[in-house]
């Protein structure tokens, strides 16, 4: 791989505050990575410091194989995409995306050719006299976007772009950014909250939380093979159900004890234990990985419908613990009695103590 943008042991305090602790990652040339986590994980402090807004407690940053951690902002060939657009209010589409050139003293032919070669990449071409006040939302951040494309640089660096947006927009606008990353083949790092966003972006993911990598991989991967129980109930939508219990032998059987519920456990799904053997563990599985049944009495995993989410493609239904995601033409009703069956195959096992992953049940089952 060629290792483009290093991060190595980046660490980030503010007075007895750590905001990034123990941070090492590579991303490779041309990549998309998205950084997503909750609000105050630590994902727009590690941008800033890429990009030379904040200074570096402890650790290295390299670009293009050259440590910058010391090197001024306007010299580490990078360009940033605020939240906000931030452009010059009094400029017009063409003299805020000409303003950093014109700060460099680019000759003026090659600050038009290359105003004009953004704006027909962003289809802006017709914005370009209008200012800021003039354009929608969606038209201001493709000027923003369009300012840092006429730089050319090494490394775009995208601070929550689209949160401004309104829910339509925002899925326009992520069309609009995955198929620039395609066209450009630039190195893009994509800071977002919104786990829907990092997976549909990027070529690589990091979940981030506390100022710590939860895990990094394939957004499939990761929402496949989750590493902890955090990532596994962050990542997805509606998120992964979890339930704790005790495994336990229960007339002949292997269950998972949750209280007054005993769900019986395939041998084949158990045979991945290994070292754990048994004792409290968290059993994790996707509101899409389950099928629901009028009850029969039998037991196993049943409950009331405490709730149904009807919502056009698809219904949820569930209660404060367990969601079940069902076509949306199911004849339930809120009250009914069912029983919930488990495809153990996309099932998961996490230790309660660590929550990290025991295993995976694609892992072991046919």
């Amino acid at each position: 791989m060629n290792d483009f943008v290093v991060y190595q042991g980046l660490r980030k305090s503010y007075g007895e505050v750590v905001a990034v602790r123990e941070f090492d990652l590579s991303i490779a040339k041309g990549e998309f990575t998205a950084f997503v986590g909750p609000s105050g994980c630590g994902k727009s402090t590690v941008l800033r410091m890429t990009a030379g807004l904040e200074a570096i407690t402890a650790g290295d940053i390299r670009i293009d194989g050259r440590v910058v951690n010391r090197v001024e902002p306007r010299d580490r060939d990078i360009a940033m995409v605020f939240q906000n657009y931030a452009l010059y209010p009094d400029k017009t589409v063409a003299e805020n995306m000409a303003f950093g050139l014109r700060m460099r003293k680019t000759p003026r032919a090659e600050i038009e050719r290359r105003v004009r070669a953004a704006a027909d990449i962003l289809r802006i071409e017709a914005l370009l006299d209008r200012r800021p006040a003039q354009l929608s939302g969606g038209q201001r951040q493709r000027v923003a976007v369009g300012r840092v494309i006429v730089r050319d640089p090494k490394v775009f660096l995208f601070d929550e772009p689209l949160s401004n947006l309104d829910a339509h927009l925002r899925v326009t606008m992520r069309k609009e950014l995955i198929r620039l990353h395609k066209r450009l083949g630039a190195t893009m790092i994509y800071v977002t909250h919104d786990q829907v966003e990092a997976m549909t972006m990027g070529d690589v993911i990091v979940v981030m939380r506390d100022g710590l990598i939860q895990q990094r991989g394939r957004p499939l991967d990761v929402f496949n093979r989750p590493d902890n129980v955090f990532v596994a109930t962050f990542i997805g939508a509606p998120p992964m159900n979890t339930l704790q219990g005790a495994l336990a032998v229960e007339g002949g059987r292997r269950v998972l004890r949750a209280g007054t519920t005993a769900i019986p456990l395939p041998p084949e799904f158990l045979s991945g234990l290994g070292a754990h053997g048994g004792g409290d563990v968290i059993l994790g599985i996707r509101p899409q990985d389950m099928a629901m049944a009028p009850s029969d009495g039998a037991g196993g995993l049943e409950g009331e419908i405490a709730l149904l989410e009807e919502l056009g493609t698809e219904t949820l239904a569930g209660d404060s613990v367990l969601q079940v995601r069902l076509q949306p033409t199911s004849s339930f009703a809120e009250g009914a009695r069912v029983a919930v069956t488990i495809d153990f195959a996309r099932a998961h096992l996490f230790d309660p103590a660590s929550g990290r992953t025991i295993l995976h049940g694609a892992d072991v089952m046919p």
